[in-house]
C-alpha cells in the first residue's frame, strides 16, 4: 500500500470509530458521567455543578461514581421549552380575542 492509501486507510477507520462510539451514546441506556458529558455537549464543570446543586437526574450506586439514565437526560434537556415570537402571538392575540380583562376588577 501507498502512503497516500494508508492515510486513507487510517482517516477511514478513525471516522468507524468516532460513528460507533457516538452511536453506543444514542443506544446506551445508562450512561457514565463521561459519556453524558458527550452525550449533553456540555463542559465537565457545568455537569458536576448540576449534579452538585442535584439540579440533574443522576445516580451514585455505590457512593463514589455517578451514573444517569440517557431517557432521563432527555426528558430533563427538553423540559424547558421557549416558545417562539409566533407562539406567543398567538397567544396574545387568543388572550385578545377573549377580552385579556378576566379577573380584573373596573
Amino acid at each position: 500500500m501507498t502512503e497516500d492509501e494508508l492515510k486513507l486507510l487510517a482517516d477511514m477507520v478513525s471516522a468507524n470509530i468516532i460513528r460507533a462510539s457516538q452511536e453506543s451514546l444514542t443506544t446506551k441506556a445508562v450512561l457514565t458521567t463521561q459519556e453524558a458529558i458527550k452525550y449533553m455537549g456540555a463542559s465537565q464543570s457545568y455537569i458536576y455543578k448540576l449534579m452538585m446543586r442535584r439540579q440533574i437526574p443522576h445516580y451514585k450506586p455505590m457512593g463514589k461514581f455517578c451514573y444517569f439514565k440517557r431517557e432521563e437526560l432527555e426528558d430533563w434537556l427538553t423540559n424547558s421549552r421557549v416558545a417562539t415570537i409566533d407562539e406567543i402571538q398567538q397567544k396574545a392575540n387568543n388572550y385578545c380575542m377573549k377580552g385579556g380583562s378576566h379577573g380584573r376588577r373596573n
